[in-house]
Formats: structure tokens, C-alpha cells, sequence
């Protein structure tokens, strides 16, 4: 397969438009974030990073320098690869695996009183602690949010949630109480490589427009039907 040309990106994936989209949505944080980021010696015309967007979806096609994916819309995306795109594998673990101590990524859904209940969970490797701290917005469905987190302390979730656990969650600049139905995904991941993304593979992709290329920078991928929850 030719590596199509910016046409062709338009003709195969709404990414362009989801880019831009994206970067109308969140232009009031990007930006400031960017500028805070610039050397003193930036220059006042550097132009921000393209926004990253979440790709979610199956794997049609693999190969050294492109993924081509189906995503939750049904529209076909295809996205060049950055050098040594890492791969990592999401999967299973138990909730009784989230400990004090634990560095977690979950997305949940803000509640009337205040707390946030779970959609997913996700343990960090220890290696991965600290990744992305804080409390934000999420896509993952209307008025999502994504707490990156330690937890301070668990306890049994109330009576209405028999089962579950309920989460002191703590960040820098604040804190969540974080309730996790018994039913909710609790994931880790591990490094994989090409051969967990085989056609029909569920997929999260973050990416970025590059040079006016739609690009994959990383891939987060389950196996044998595993949907990757975040």
C-alpha cells in the first residue's frame, strides 16, 4: 500500500476535521500551556503543537510505517507511524490489585454529591508513576473527566454500590473521591509490539498531525477481542 497524500487523509478519516475541531475545543487551555512551555528565548511566532486526539478502534492494517484503523464512527483512518512508535498491551487485573499507594488513571463520570464514579480504571506500572497527574476532561463519553492519581486510601464502596470500592484519590492540587462499581474494567498494561496488532485488534491510538500528516504516536491494544476501556 502507497502512503496516501493529504486528499486521500481527508477522503479516508473526519481527523483533519477532528484536529481542528479539537484545537477550537481546547484553544483556551492549549494555548497557555504551550506558551508556559516556550524557552525565554522563543521566538513570538513559534506556533503551538498540533492538538493529540484519541483514536478508538480496530486494526484493518499494520506495516512498518502506517496503521490503518476503523474508528467508533465507522469511518476508516489511516496515520503514519513516528520512529519506534511504542506499543503497549492493555489487560485485565483484579480490583482487589488497586493498593494505598497505587498510581491510577480512571475515567468516571462526575456525581450530584460531588464524587466521581468509575468507567475504567487504570493501574500504572511503577515505572509509569506520575504519568499525566491531575483531574481534566475526558472523550470517553459526554462530560467524561480522567483522574491521574495516587490513592490516599480505599474503603468498601457504600451499600447502593454492594461490591465495589470507593477510592481517596490524591494529586497535586487536589483530591477526588473516586466510587468503582465491582462491574468496572480495572486494566494495566506492558510493552508489545507489531504482532499484538493484528487486523480485527481493539485499539486507542493517540496521534497528531505532523507535518500535515495524521501520525500515530503511540498504540494501546488488547488481545483477542479485549477492548482497551479508557
Amino acid at each position: 500500500m502507497n502512503t496516501p497524500s493529504a486528499s486521500s487523509f481527508r477522503k479516508l478519516s473526519p481527523l483533519a476535521s477532528v484536529l481542528l475541531a479539537s484545537a477550537t475545543l481546547l484553544g483556551a487551555a492549549v494555548l497557555p500551556l504551550a506558551a508556559a512551555a516556550q524557552s525565554p528565548a522563543a521566538t513570538p511566532s513559534a506556533a503551538p503543537a498540533a492538538p493529540t486526539v484519541r483514536i478508538r478502534g480496530t486494526v484493518v492494517y499494520v506495516d512498518p510505517k502506517k496503521v490503518v484503523v476503523k474508528d467508533r464512527s465507522g469511518e476508516v483512518v489511516s496515520l503514519a507511524r513516528v520512529a519506534d512508535m511504542p506499543i503497549s498491551e492493555v489487560y485485565r487485573i483484579k480490583l482487589s490489585d488497586i493498593k494505598q499507594g497505587s498510581f491510577i488513571g480512571t475515567a468516571a463520570m462526575p456525581q450530584a454529591d460531588g464524587t466521581q464514579k468509575a468507567l475504567e480504571v487504570l493501574v500504572f506500572p511503577e515505572a509509569a508513576r506520575g504519568t499525566g497527574e491531575g483531574h481534566f476532561p475526558w472523550d470517553l463519553q459526554p462530560q467524561s473527566t480522567m483522574t491521574n492519581a495516587t490513592v490516599a486510601d480505599l474503603a468498601a464502596a457504600p451499600k447502593n454500590v454492594r461490591g465495589g470500592q470507593q477510592l481517596k484519590l490524591s494529586y497535586k492540587g487536589g483530591e477526588k473521591t473516586l466510587i468503582v462499581p465491582p462491574n468496572v474494567p480495572v486494566v494495566t498494561f506492558k510493552p508489545a509490539t507489531d504482532a499484538l496488532l493484528v487486523p480485527g485488534a481493539k485499539v486507542l491510538i493517540n496521534a497528531q498531525e505532523r507535518n500535515g500528516t495524521p501520525t500515530a504516536l503511540r498504540v494501546l491494544a488488547g488481545r483477542n477481542g479485549f477492548t482497551p476501556p479508557m
